[in-house]
């Protein structure tokens, strides 16, 4: 497959989405609504729960997959409000001592005129500087798309991690290719230069793990793995850690 056939396939409806994974990884999980200022985003499922025996807040960015689904979850694509809802929890979390997951699908954060109104760009910067702070640990999976701020603002973690087939990218090839040269009939050839899939970020160092598609089981018991490591760090290492390697990618 070249690297756009791996972004088509990535917004494909045929794919698990983070509702499904959610099901397999968090079977106890209670969700909460709200960002206490503005409303709810159900483009953002959030809420708490298990991994393995591990109590977790869990913040997943949700598609949808029937036509009616979609239009619920507005296509992944989250308001400020669903931001706001996830730093909330985020708080929460470490304010009880849980870790966070994050699970991550979304061509980007929705960019209409009333997200802008609400303080789109602030609830995505916001999270991002919060999140280089918390003082919890924080493990992110890009289970399909990875688009632009809408993915990262949910990704300053201490451990990213891909499924195999997903991409993570600072811009769409199609929306990189018109910036270029107004041409969006060459976003297979930007794939290829923006390095947006999991073995190329893995060789780069920008995420840690790639996983297997389609296998929650499996996920649930190296997240439970990967949570217990983070949580034997001081807290003082965990935040120096999650410093540098964000200093050393460049974001």
């Amino acid at each position: 497959m070249s690297d756009y056939d791996i972004v088509i396939g990535a917004r494909s409806d045929r794919r698990l989405t983070a509702g499904d994974y959610l099901a397999k990884l968090v079977p106890d999980f209670m969700e909460l609504h709200g960002d206490r200022l503005c409303g709810d985003d159900p483009a953002v499922i959030g809420g708490i729960g298990t991994v393995g025996n591990i109590p977790v807040t869990v913040i997943a960015l949700e598609k949808g997959k029937t036509t009616e689904e979609r239009i619920l979850h507005n296509f992944g694509s989250a308001h400020p409000e669903g931001y706001r809802k996830a730093l909330r929890l985020m708080r929460q979390a470490e304010k009880f001592h849980r870790p966070v997951v994050c699970l991550v699908d979304t061509a980007g954060a929705f960019c209409g005129v009333d997200a802008e109104e609400h303080g789109q760009g602030r609830a995505i910067a916001d999270n991002l500087a919060q999140m280089s702070a918390l003082r919890t640990p924080i493990l992110s999976v890009i289970l399909g798309e990875g688009g632009s701020g809408g993915a990262l603002a949910l990704c300053h973690a201490d451990r990213i991690w891909m499924i195999e087939d997903a991409y993570f990218s600072v811009v769409s090839p199609e929306s990189c290719a018109n910036i270029l040269w107004k041409d969006t009939g060459r976003a297979g050839e930007v794939a290829e230069a923006l390095a947006l899939t999991a073995p190329k970020l893995k060789r780069m160092g920008l995420i840690d793990r790639i996983c297997t598609t389609g296998d929650p089981k499996g996920l649930a018991e190296e997240i439970a793995k990967e949570l217990a490591i983070l949580a034997d760090m001081r807290t003082e290492d965990l935040l120096e850690a999650r410093y540098r390697r964000f200093r050393n990618a460049g974001y």
